[in-house]
């Protein structure tokens, strides 16, 4: 099996690297709705502005001097995919699989089984691929820890290899929150009018959310001494200090720290999933009227060697609020900033414990922005996302043009920490940690993504998008987006031909959408068929 060769060979190929890591820790922040189009280092000659409009605007562009000197350092991939969507791409990296074997093509598109009691639900990751991205950490001894996002829709979370977790807003299906009332309850179904309980008024176009930044939902996995699922606030100190100043990044990260320390009091090495909301739009619970929006963040100032922060300072209630100066504008690049504010915080954490140059720190992120390419099977607007990242004693510095795929994150972290996948265990991801850490020139020839029935590929001459059209990619254009389309293959390059039917070959065998949709052995969802007037 790949993932296995690859783990013989990288421990081979080691002995070539400048410094060899010992059991590694893994921090791997794996961001929200942000395309590679909105870092900085990926240098497009657009980004988006607050509408979720394309824009030049220099006030528009996101400032990251911690990541563009961790791309620096370390690394950055000129093509990294995901899914064009939060769930598959989340069962991508979870999994190391493609959707024709974990059956998650897109959001709303998830493939079913038939449970015991004779209910029709997802079918959950744990199930079609016993052996998660967590599992593998733990199996080598690792602590793990998964904090912010789940989008695991109909699962039992403390069933994918994470001893502990902090979540915001909790699992999907979590009951109501006793601590905070920034939620939209449905009025009916959960697509459609809602009740923003905060100010009582009713919200016509939205979907049910609880607030994962200000005053969030935040609800904690095996925490030491409580309840196998609690809630937070869970201390009278903390209690007394949660409001609507509270943001559930700081939360997310004030209990990764936590661990971490705990772990380190052990001398036991950690994983840290941290599946951050940042880059994805919420209600505005602040501003009602800006309805789905990408919220204010805390303000943060960077001097030039360190970050500094203004304690938020909002007063008010019932949807009327004031700012008073202490909080950001809206944007996907104040996002973006907290982001870089975070990692830097990482970075010292890691400095003040002593473990930096033994800890592999990654950002990436699910699917492209919103209403630029999330959903959009479009060239590859939804699929094209950044990524960064740093090992003490990597081989590799600055730009890598080299093509990567979500699911190469779960055989990595099996070489890093030294787990052995089992050879009859197929999964679709390639390692990475052989390129990073020795002489290693190539990665993957091709790179490939998914739509429920629609699918991706890119090769290193041409790209097929979910729409059937084909793009030459020979060379990269200024807004990362603009390939030329072609048209007539009777005048592209034999190289390209070739290389296209290499391609259709390749996708051939996942193309399974149609026949093998669900879990083996599920018969298929009778279509309900809607009554004639």
């Amino acid at each position: 099996m790949k993932s296995t060769i690859l783990f013989l060979c990288v421990a081979c190929l080691a002995v070539s690297s400048s410094k060899a890591l010992e059991q590694p820790n893994i921090i791997l922040v794996f961001a929200d709705d942000i395309s590679a189009r909105e870092l900085p280092v990926y240098g497009s000659s657009v980004w988006t502005d607050p509408k979720g409009k394309n824009t030049d605007a220099p006030n528009y562009r996101a400032q990251t001097p911690v990541l563009d000197k961790m791309a620096k350092d370390g690394c950055w991939v000129t093509q990294c995919w995901g899914a064009t969507v939060c769930s598959p791409s989340r069962a991508m990296m979870m999994t190391g699989r493609y959707a024709h074997r974990h059956k998650w093509w897109t959001n709303g598109d998830l493939g079913t089984v038939i449970t015991d009691k004779n209910k029709r639900m997802p079918w959950p990751l744990y199930e079609s691929s016993p052996l998660l991205i967590g599992h593998v950490a733990q199996q080598a001894g690792y602590g793990t820890f998964w904090a912010g996002k789940t989008q695991m829709k109909g699962s039992d979370l403390q069933k994918f290899g994470f001893d502990e977790g902090c979540f915001t807003p909790g699992e999907q299906g979590a009951p109501s929150n006793p601590h905070t009332d920034f939620v939209l309850k449905p009025v009916g179904s959960y697509s459609g009018p809602q009740i923003n309980l905060n100010s009582g008024a009713r919200v016509e176009s939205s979907y049910g959310q609880f607030s994962w930044y200000w005053k969030p939902h935040v609800r904690l996995m095996n925490y030491p001494g409580a309840a196998p699922l609690s809630w937070w606030p869970n201390t009278p100190e903390s209690k007394a200090s949660f409001g609507v100043n509270t943001f559930g990044p700081d939360v997310e990260l004030d209990f990764i720290f936590e661990y971490i320390d705990r772990q380190q009091a052990q001398k036991k090495p950690f994983f840290i999933y941290h599946t951050t909301h940042l880059g994805h739009g919420a209600h505005d619970w602040l501003s009602p009227g800006n309805s789905q929006s990408w919220t204010p963040t805390p303000k943060v100032h960077w001097d030039g060697k360190s970050y500094t922060r203004t304690d938020p300072n909002i007063t008010g209630d019932k949807g009327i609020f004031e700012f008073n100066d202490s909080i950001t504008e809206p944007g996907i690049h104040k996002h973006l900033e907290y982001i870089d504010y975070q990692i830097w915080l990482y970075q010292q954490k890691l400095e003040e414990l002593g473990i930096a140059d033994n800890t592999v720190l990654i950002f990436c992120a699910d699917n492209g922005t919103s209403k630029y390419g999330k959903h959009s099977p479009d060239r590859q607007k939804g699929t094209h996302v950044p990524l960064i990242m740093y090992a003490p004693g990597m081989s590799k510095h600055g730009r890598q043009d080299i093509m990567v795929n979500l699911s190469d994150f779960y055989p990595t972290v099996a070489d890093i920490t030294g787990a052995e996948i089992p050879r009859d265990y197929e999964i679709d991801g390639e390692s990475l940690w052989p390129y990073l850490m020795t002489n290693k020139s190539e990665h993957r020839k091709w790179v490939y993504s998914y739509r429920g029935p629609m699918q991706l590929i890119r090769g290193e001459q041409v790209m097929l998008d979910g729409n059937g059209a084909w793009w030459d990619v020979t060379s990269e254009p200024d807004d990362l987006i603009s390939y030329r389309e072609i048209k007539d293959w009777g005048k592209a390059l034999e190289i390209q031909r070739e290389e296209q039917e290499v391609l259709m070959r390749v996708i051939a065998p996942y193309d399974l959408h149609a026949s093998a949709h669900d879990a083996p052995g599920t018969p298929p969802e009778e279509k309900k068929q809607k009554k004639k007037k």
